[in-house]
């Protein structure tokens, strides 16, 4: 069971803006939706 679990979050998609589609780098407890970039606009 516990496999299972570990190849689900191997798999998860990339996380990306919402708002210009650029790849973010993740990170522990952050949860948002637009990269740095996007957020000072």
């Amino acid at each position: 069971m516990l496999e299972n679990v570990v190849e689900f979050f191997k798999n998860l998609p990339e996380k990306t803006c919402v708002q210009c589609g650029k790849k973010m780098e993740e990170q522990s407890e952050c949860y948002s939706h637009s990269c740095e970039n996007c957020n000072t606009i």
